[in-house]
């Protein structure tokens, strides 16, 4: 039964965020920040654990795989224009994701974290699948590893449109590739907002960056 009602209340929540976000597009009010905030307050109001309402929203995070597979429908309605643009797409993930490896690591001996905390953030931008099996090639911590993942993301997809502007990127491949790379899922959610060919980029951005990090994590990582 709670099954039932925590998926639904999930999904409500998340639908009325959305057409608050619309009337009022104050970066705080975004649903990937008021939802939870939503919801934090609505199981500690109902005196229900977190592991409990995990436990019973579950398959909702099972849609994860699915959603994240459904993105290869735009770079296929785009291959054209993916296969004249693909130099352009290696060279700007892989730049991408060693500027995120790199300055993950300045920041973490900056401020003295310990080992095992920068092993785990390590991968931080890229989608939690991978991100989880990189973080265990390196010994990092799974579960600290997801918890970035997530912040990169929701962070990346707030703030992202209003860098975007602020830097004056207007073509569809530079905002799809900036939304990718720096918000993985979230950022490609946001770039569908844009239009089919930042959604195609954004994409791509995703997955070349989920497998171009998977190799740093085995040739480069360990060695840092």
């Amino acid at each position: 039964m709670m099954v039932i009602v925590f998926t639904i209340v999930t999904y409500l929540i998340y639908v009325a965020s959305k057409k608050v976000y619309k009337k009022v597009t104050f970066p705080l009010f975004h649903p990937l920040l008021l939802s939870p905030i939503l919801l934090i307050v609505l199981i500690l109001l109902m005196h229900v654990s977190a592991d409990q309402y995990l436990q019973d929203s579950k398959w909702l995070s099972h849609m994860l795989g699915p959603a994240t597979v459904a993105f290869a429908v735009p770079i296929y309605k785009n291959m054209a224009v993916v296969r004249k643009n693909m130099g352009i797409i290696l060279i700007s993930i892989t730049t991408g994701t060693l500027v995120a490896i790199f300055s993950t690591l300045a920041l973490s001996k900056l401020i003295h974290l310990n080992y095992d905390f920068v092993t785990s953030i390590l991968p931080r931008s890229i989608t939690t699948p991978i991100a989880i099996e990189v973080s265990k090639e390196i010994g990092g911590l799974p579960t600290l590893t997801t918890v970035f993942v997530i912040i990169t993301g929701v962070v990346g997809g707030v703030v992202g449109p209003s860098v975007l502007r602020w830097l004056s990127i207007k073509t569809p491949i530079a905002k799809g590739l900036a939304l990718g790379m720096g918000a993985h899922g979230v950022g490609t959610n946001k770039a569908m907002e844009y239009g089919k060919q930042e959604a195609t980029f954004s994409s791509l951005a995703m997955i070349f960056a989920a497998f171009i990090t998977l190799i740093w994590g085995v040739l480069l990582i360990p060695h840092l």
